[in-house]
């Protein structure tokens, strides 16, 4: 199941955030939330497996993203 771990206030740091998660081989999905981000602009969630919740999280807090 999949899970959302982080809130990105836009499309490129939505984009920049799942490479490096991917790059640390976690699979991880960029999706957006509510009608502005289906237009690009607005929010977006970062999800990745529940399984690997723990470990996407102390990877964005190893980089810390703000």
């Amino acid at each position: 199941m999949w899970i959302a771990i982080y809130i990105a206030a836009n499309r490129a740091q939505a984009e920049m955030l799942k490479n490096l998660l991917c790059n640390e081989g976690i699979l991880a999905n960029a999706r957006p939330t509510g009608v502005a981000s289906a237009l690009g602009d607005g929010m977006y969630e970062i999800l990745v497996l529940e399984s690997e919740a723990d470990e996407a999280h102390a990877v964005l807090c190893q980089h810390a993203v703000k």
